[in-house]
């Protein structure tokens, strides 16, 4: 067994570095367990600065390994579980969903994306005479069975992580659709409006079903402001609206308002 041994004169040298990386293995370490965390809780856990656990947060955000959110972090959705990231913040996405499902009316076709968010949503169309147009097999679970919903599940390759259907068939699909609205979630948003998704693969579908519609919605809750993500959609003119549970400010807001997009806080 190799043993290495860390001699005072090493923590002189490398000591501050050797310091970021408990913190970075102790923010991380929490968050996985609580999934998100306010900057104080994280500095309480970490026995650090509330200045210190802000800076160490912009730092994990860049890196892909977090996400920054207003007064915290919450742990970064790119690679997590479906079934892991569904119960989070399920209240504000339930809000969210609650205040989506106002703007459709019977008789509508709805596209509804990949997320968590639109499994609430969906939740909430049991029963309507909607037609729902998905790639999302959480929403094909809740929908199947009802009577009076239409329920058009698109094709492609299956993705375990997300619990949805992508690829090819699935952009190819959504040209010969057309829906009154498309319900899109997003990784996050970025202070230029930008649409962010830390899954490449997820961005020509997204960008299929907003030209498959006449209007769209983002759903977005706190978590994804500010936004990562390597991968970029521009808001196109069929967006219309975006939902999300906790106000905003800041550059986003005046970048969604020079494009007419209206920010509802639910």
């Amino acid at each position: 067994m190799r043993v290495n041994i860390l001699l005072l004169s090493d923590f002189e040298r490398y000591g501050d570095r050797t310091m970021k990386d408990v913190r970075d293995r102790e923010i991380l370490q929490h968050l996985r367990s609580a999934r998100a965390a306010t900057v104080a809780e994280l500095a309480e856990a970490t026995g650090s600065s509330i200045a210190t656990i802000r800076r160490d947060l912009q730092r994990l955000d860049e890196a892909g390994l977090l996400r920054r959110t207003h007064g915290g972090a919450v742990m970064s959705e790119g690679d997590a579980p479906f079934a892991t990231v569904e119960p989070v913040n399920r209240e504000g996405k339930e809000r969210i969903a609650q205040a989506a499902a106002a703007t459709i009316h019977d008789g509508q076709a709805v596209i509804l994306d990949v997320g968590t968010t639109t499994l609430q949503l969906a939740r909430l169309l049991r029963g309507r005479a909607v037609t729902v147009i998905t790639n999302n097999l959480a929403i094909y679970d809740v929908l199947r069975d009802e009577r009076e919903t239409h329920l058009v599940l698109l094709p492609g390759d299956y993705d375990p992580v997300y619990r949805s259907v992508a690829g090819h068939l699935t952009t190819e699909s959504l040209r010969l659709i057309r829906a009154d609205h498309a319900f899109l979630g997003v990784s996050g948003m970025s202070p230029q409006g930008d649409l962010r998704d830390t899954t490449l693969a997820q961005v020509p579908i997204k960008q299929a079903m907003l030209a498959a519609c006449d209007a769209a919605t983002v759903l977005a809750d706190h978590s994804k402001f500010p936004g990562s993500g390597a991968g970029r959609i521009a808001l196109p003119l069929a967006l219309r609206r975006l939902i999300t549970d906790a106000p905003l400010e800041g550059p986003i807001v005046e970048s969604l308002g020079r494009r007419n997009v209206e920010i509802v806080t639910a």
